[in-house]
C-alpha cells in the first residue's frame, strides 16, 4: 500500500497541498517547506513510487505536478476501505 505510505508524513501532505495549484518546480517547494534538498528528493521518492506524484526533469531541476490516475486511485482505494455497507456480517466471536 504505498500510496498510504506516502500520506503518513506531514512534509508530504504539505508538498501535496502546494501541487494542488498545479506543478511546481523542486526549487519552489523547497522554499515554502525549508527542508534540504535531499529530504525533499526522498520525500519526492516516496510520492513518485505510490503513483499519485509524477516529475519531469527541466535542465538541472525537476519539475513535479499530481498524477490524475495515481489520485483516482487512492480515492477509490479510500473509498473502499471505509466503505461499511460492504464490510459483509460481523466474525463477532463474543454473540
Amino acid at each position: 500500500m504505498r500510496v498510504f505510505k506516502a500520506f503518513c508524513d506531514v512534509n508530504r501532505l504539505q508538498i501535496l497541498e502546494l501541487l494542488r495549484s498545479g506543478e511546481k518546480c523542486a526549487c519552489a517547494l523547497l522554499e515554502h517547506l525549508h527542508i534540504s534538498q535531499s529530504t525533499l528528493s526522498y520525500h519526492m521518492k516516496i510520492l513518485c513510487d505510490s503513483g499519485v506524484v509524477v516529475g519531469r526533469t527541466e535542465g538541472k531541476w525537476t519539475h513535479y505536478s499530481l498524477r490524475e490516475e495515481g489520485c483516482a486511485y487512492a480515492r477509490q482505494l479510500l473509498e473502499e476501505l471505509t466503505d461499511t455497507s460492504a464490510a459483509g456480517t460481523s466474525d463477532n466471536c463474543c454473540g
